[in-house]
C-alpha cells in the first residue's frame, strides 16, 4: 500500500461547478447558504458560457457537477455533452444517489469519470437522521445501479461527532459494493452546519485514533482512498492551496470563491460579469491567504476556532492544515 500526502500544483485546475443549489434533501450539514450562493438553475447556455471561461485549460482540469442535486437539473445529460466536447480532464458528478430524470439512461460511462455518492451513516438510522429518510436506501440503490451500468463510482462520508462511531463499520459496508474510490471529509461550521448539531468536529485525538486506520482498512480492499490531513504538527509547514494551486468554486449566482471556508461569506475572488471572469476588489479572501499564523489556516482561526487547541502559554498545540490538504492511500 502507497500513502501520500498530495501536493499542491498549478499544473491541474479543479473546477467545482454548483449548477443549482436546489436540492430534495436538507442535510444537517449541507454547506449551500442561498442567501449567498442564489438559488437560481443554470441555463443550459449559461452553463457552456461559464464552463468556457475556462476551456483553454480544460485537459488540465478536473471538473465536478455539484447542486444541490445536480442530477435535479433537467439537462443535465446535455450538460455532461457539452462538458465532453470541451476535453476536460475528468468529470464527476456529485449525488446524492436518488438520480432523478433517469441519468443513468441518459448517459454513457465514457462520458464521465465518477459518480461521486454521498453516504454519511453505515447504518439507516444514522444516515437517514443526518441526511433525510430515505437516502440510505436511495444512496445504496443508486451505486448498485450505477455500477450495474458500466459507471465508475466513489463514495464520500462526511465525519462528524455523530456518525464518527460508525466509521469503523465503514470496509465492510463498502466490501464488494464496486466502489473504486473512497472519500473522506470533516464536517465545516458553514451552510445548514451552522445551525445544526451535526456540525461538530471531532477531536484531534478520536480523528486520528480513527480514520487513517479505517482508511487502510478500505484501501486494503483495492479501493483508492482519500481523507483531509487536517492537523499538522508544530515542524510542519502550513501552505494555502489558493496561493500555490487553481481552485475555482462556482455558484449559480455568478460568485466565484478559491477557499471553501469563505463560502458563507460575500468574500468571493471573483464574479462572473457578462462571461468572464472578473477579480473582486479588496477586501476578498485573498486579503486572507497570505496571513502567517501559529495556528495554520486563517479561515479556520475566524469561523470554526472549537478544533484548536493551547497549552499553557497559549501557544497552539498544533496547526490545522488547509482543507484541501489531502492524504491518499494507493492499495
Amino acid at each position: 500500500m502507497k500513502k501520500k500526502t498530495v501536493a499542491f500544483s498549478r499544473q491541474s485546475t479543479n473546477l467545482f461547478f454548483h449548477i443549482l443549489t436546489r436540492c430534495n434533501l436538507r442535510c444537517a450539514h449541507c454547506y449551500i447558504n442561498r442567501d449567498q450562493h442564489g438559488s437560481n438553475t443554470l441555463s443550459m447556455d449559461t452553463i457552456r458560457d461559464w464552463l468556457g471561461i475556462f476551456s483553454s485549460k480544460a485537459k488540465d482540469t478536473n471538473l465536478i457537477l455539484l447542486g444541490g442535486e445536480p442530477t435535479l437539473h433537467p439537462n443535465l445529460a446535455s450538460v455532461i455533452g457539452i462538458c465532453g466536447s470541451m476535453g476536460f480532464k475528468s468529470i464527476t458528478i456529485d449525488t446524492n444517489g436518488f438520480l432523478f430524470h433517469n441519468i443513468l439512461d441518459n448517459i454513457t460511462p465514457n462520458q464521465i469519470d465518477f459518480f461521486s455518492f454521498s453516504l454519511d451513516g453505515v447504518s439507516k438510522g444514522i444516515n437517514d437522521s443526518i441526511r433525510g429518510d430515505g437516502s440510505f436506501d436511495a444512496v445504496m440503490s443508486g451505486i448498485r445501479r450505477a455500477v450495474k451500468k458500466g459507471f465508475s463510482c466513489s463514495m464520500i462520508y462526511t465525519v462528524s461527532e455523530k456518525n464518527i462511531h460508525e466509521v469503523p463499520k465503514l470496509p465492510e459496508l463498502v466490501k464488494d459494493l464496486g466502489i473504486s474510490r473512497f472519500f473522506i471529509q470533516v464536517v465545516g461550521l458553514r451552510g445548514e452546519s451552522e445551525n445544526t448539531g451535526a456540525r461538530h468536529q471531532v477531536s484531534k485525538l478520536i480523528w486520528q485514533d480513527t480514520i487513517p486506520k479505517t482508511a487502510e482498512q478500505i484501501a486494503e480492499q483495492g479501493i483508492i482512498v482519500t481523507y483531509p490531513k487536517v492537523f499538522l504538527s508544530g515542524e510542519e509547514t502550513f501552505e494555502c492551496a489558493a496561493n500555490v494551486a487553481d481552485n475555482y468554486f462556482i455558484f449559480p449566482n455568478g460568485r466565484v470563491y478559491q477557499c471553501p471556508l469563505c463560502e458563507d461569506f460575500p468574500f468571493h475572488s471573483y464574479e462572473i460579469i457578462n462571461n468572464k471572469l472578473i477579480p473582486r476588489p479588496r477586501i476578498n479572501e485573498t486579503d486572507f491567504f497570505s496571513l502567517q499564523i501559529p495556528e495554520g489556516c486563517v479561515m479556520n482561526k475566524l469561523i470554526q476556532p472549537g478544533n484548536l487547541s493551547y497549552d499553557d502559554n497559549g501557544l497552539p498545540r498544533y496547526k490545522i492544515a488547509c482543507c484541501m490538504l489531502k492524504e491518499e492511500l494507493h492499495p
